[in-house]
């Protein structure tokens, strides 16, 4: 098995907007959004051989907790990655069909990929819905294994790298659209997935906004004119 384990730019693939607004929502507006939390390091008011009260916190403390519990979270990530790549590779086994598993963390989500050519690209179905239920199958059992929800993100010979392009370009391209005509324009349905990465493409055109309306299956982006 083939393991490429490394941390990038986080992205959450399954969420539809930048915001991670409930996919259930009735609509959701592609925005991004910051929060800051200030520290307040007061001093005890005493010598500098007194000790500090019980309610101070040290600035190096906090710092090495928050990298200690980063790289906790990466190691869960690692070890969810582990058990997804273990499952899939007794599933090719089953199946006979020739395929390298490749792991990574992206940010705080375990990505694995199937990476091959032929029998494996059957894996992915009519407009990936067969590898949307295999990602599901293999969260289930990265969970069962380890304890903790999976959301790791599932891909087979590159379909989901191609499909976002695709989905980057179309868009972009919408976004044109409604810049010149000043109408909305609806898209065709989507699944979680392609809905976030078209989000995603919109967020970075100034003039228009993207939200999703209707009910899965059929749930779909709309491309409008910014309020």
């Amino acid at each position: 098995m083939t393991e490429n384990i490394t941390a990038v730019a986080a992205e959450d693939l399954d969420d539809e907007s930048p915001a991670a607004s409930p996919e259930g929502a009735s609509a959701e507006t592609a925005s991004a959004g910051a929060s800051s939390n200030t520290f307040d390091d007061s001093s005890t008011g005493g010598t500098p051989d007194e000790s500090r009260s019980d309610g101070d916190v040290d600035g190096g403390d906090v710092d090495g907790r928050r990298s200690e519990k980063r790289r906790d979270k990466h190691e869960l990530l690692v070890a969810e990655g582990d058990a997804a790549g273990d499952y899939l590779e007794r599933l090719l086994d089953i199946l006979d069909f020739d395929g390298d598993i490749d792991l990574d963390v992206e940010g705080e989500r375990a990505v694995v990929s199937i990476i091959g050519d032929g029998d494996v690209d059957r894996l992915v179905g009519d407009r990936g819905e067969v590898l949307d239920a295999l990602q599901e199958l293999t969260r289930l059992a990265a969970t069962a294994e380890t304890g903790q929800r999976s959301r790791l993100m599932l891909d087979v010979a590159g379909y989901r790298a191609r499909r976002r392009t695709e989905l980057t370009e179309l868009g972009l391209s919408t976004a044109d659209q409604v810049l010149d005509g000043g109408e909305a324009v609806k898209l065709p349905p989507m699944n979680p997935f392609e809905r976030k990465v078209v989000h995603d493409a919109i967020a970075t055109v100034s003039g228009v906004e993207s939200s999703s309306e209707g009910e899965e299956p059929r749930r779909r982006v709309v491309v409008s004119p910014a309020a």
